[in-house]
This record gives C-alpha cells, structure tokens and sequence, in this order.
C-alpha cells in the first residue's frame, strides 16, 4: 500500500510518501480499503512534536491520521462476516495510521456509512461532526435567537452555521478574508462579515443593535474572540472550543487574519489584551456563560456523538465542507491549515 511517513518531527515537508507493506488485521479488526482519510488541526501539532498536548508523540516513523472511511475489504479472526465490502467511517482513537490506502480498526468502533452520504463527507462526521454535536449538546437554540459563529467556514463553523439556521435562529457568520465570507453567505448566514477588517464589530451592531447575541460559539479565539464579547447580550452563552481569548496575537505561526481585527475589549491606555481572570470577571458581572468541551463526556458519547452526526449528514440537514487533497499530497495539506488557507474539512484522497 501507499501511506504518509513521518520519520522526524518538525515542518510540514517532513511528511513523504512511501510505499509500505498492507497492514493485518488482529482478531476483532477490520481493514479497510481507505477512500477518504480526514486531517485535523491535532495532526499538525503532533507532526511538529509540539509536547504537552492531549496526545503523547508516537514512535517514528508513523504513519499520522485517526479518521478514515472507506469500504471492508478484509476481516480479523472472530469478526463479524456482516462487515465485509460495507462502506464504513471510523475514528481510529489514539492510534495513527490513517493517512494510508489501507487501514485497519477494531469493528466495535465502526460506523456504517448511509448509502446516500459521499466517504468524503462520512470522514469530516466522523470527526469533526462528532464534536460538533458535542458542543450543541450544551445549546438551547431557539427559534429567533441570535447565534454568532466565529471561523464560520471551518469545518466545524460551516456545520453549526447550517444547524443554528435548520432551528430557525438568526445567524452571523464571522470569518477570515472575502472568499470564506462569500462561502459563509452561501451556507446560510444571515449575515457575514470579515472579521479581519476593523469594523466588523459595528457592521453587526448597525444590523442588529448594540449587543444581539444569545449564543456565540467561538473557534477563533485570541482578536476574534474578545471581540465577539462585545457583542454578547445578558444572560447570554460563549461556547469555547478554540485557542485561549489571552493567547497574544500572532502567537501561533502563520495565522493570517487575527492582527488585523481590532475591538477585542484590550485596554484602552496600555492596549495590551485583558487577562483571563479580567476577561471571566466582566463575563460573570454581565452573567455571561461560559462552556468548553468536556474530553470525558464526550468520550462517554462518542457513539452516540458519531452516530447523531452521520444521521444528519445523511438526512441533508448538515452538509460538511470538505477540502480535498491528494494523499500523495499531505504535506501540502498539512501547510495549508496551518495557513488558514482552507475551508471546511481537510480531506485527503488516495
């Protein structure tokens, strides 16, 4: 088979393609004749050999990725036979090797794939659908309410762009440049706005007045992300998901699109940005909630997660933004979402 390597840690250009011997499956396992692997943006830290992250850096070399769909083509010792030549989506845990035209999982962790949703779009559900439907499990949206979503043509922003507007919310879908806020416009968004020019603040506030929003969800972060606050009414929700609101802009490399946003609560005197606990006192005072991911909840979930994602998908009411690369490619790829010159969901095709 063809996979990604990685033998040393560091840039994007360290990922090669190789050829490399068809893995086996163990009892209980499944391969899988991959057709889709998905890539996301915790590939890119571990690619790097960041430390410290939820993940602990494999062995070199490895082969990176942990979502796949494609169709059975091999069955372990003991597996069902019903598995054999179905279309399956399957979130390979802690364990790489995704980034390949074969790939092997535990049947337990399968996921059929409805015959009327693309491999493609199966991969972005799988992964990212899944956390997307854990962070609408701590949502109460309403019809009429106002929701704001910031990185709205990400994979995730694209999906809840698509979800707040099926439950009849009004929504504003805030991005990074011209074409991501045209792409945001034809997802659905009420409104769409650059949240790279320094007006973009007001132009919601001339739309909908001083501070409309209910529900903000938040997978910017740092510049975007304070402010957004701004915006928020009483009594209102941020949902976290991103980097800290305190990481100072620029902080992470090759992020374009975060120093040019201005309106982001900093100190008017010093303009240094506020700190967390300044941050949390002012959301307290104006009785604000804040909600993150909670890792252990959303494991507890994660069938239910993926099977809630896929069935949606399925039905049309989501429908994944998918940015597709050659596997041979991934280095590319990889470059790519770092640069924020993507939208929607990374996905490379063998």
């Amino acid at each position: 088979m063809h996979a990604v390597r990685l033998h040393a840690f560091g840039p994007a250009g360290n990922l090669t393609y190789e050829e490399v011997p068809d893995p086996a499956p163990a009892p209980g396992q499944v391969r899988i004749a991959v057709e889709a692997a998905g890539v996301h943006v915790l590939d890119t830290v571990i690619r790097a050999g960041v430390t410290g992250g939820p993940m602990a850096l494999p062995e070199l070399p490895t082969i990176p990725g942990r979502e796949v769909a494609g169709t059975v083509d091999a069955l372990g010792e003991g597996t069902s036979p019903d598995w054999l030549r179905r279309r399956v989506a399957v979130h390979l845990g802690m364990v790489p090797g995704g980034y390949a035209s074969v790939a092997v999982a535990d049947a337990a962790a399968l996921q059929p794939v409805p015959d009327q949703l693309g491999l493609p779009a199966a991969v972005a559900m799988i992964g990212t659908g899944r956390t997307v439907m854990g962070v609408l499990r701590e949502a109460e949206i309403a019809p009429g309410d106002t929701v704001l979503v910031l990185s709205a043509a990400g994979g995730m922003g694209a999906l809840l762009v698509q979800y707040a507007k099926h439950h009849g919310a009004r929504v504003i879908g805030a991005a990074g440049g011209e074409a991501k806020t045209a792409l945001v416009r034809e997802l659905g968004a009420d409104l769409a706005v650059d949240y790279t020019g320094p007006d973009w603040t007001d132009r919601v506030r001339e739309a909908y007045g001083e501070h409309p929003v209910r529900h903000l969800f938040d997978g910017s972060g740092a510049t975007p992300g304070r402010a957004a606050l701004t915006l928020l009414a009483p009594g209102s929700t941020r949902y976290a998901y991103s980097r800290p609101l305190t990481e100072p802009d620029g902080a992470v490399e090759n992020r374009p699109g975060d120093e040019a946003a201005t309106g982001s609560g900093a100190d008017s005197r010093t303009g240094a940005a506020p700190t967390e606990a300044a941050i949390a006192e002012d959301l307290s005072a104006r009785g604000i909630t804040v909600r993150g991911l909670d890792p252990q909840r959303m494991m507890a979930q994660k069938r239910e997660l993926e099977t809630e994602s896929l069935t949606l998908a399925a039905k049309g009411v989501l429908d994944p933004l998918v940015h597709t690369f050659p596997m041979a490619k991934a280095a590319a790829a990889h470059h790519a979402l770092e640069t924020r010159a993507t939208s929607g969901k990374v996905v490379l095709i063998p």
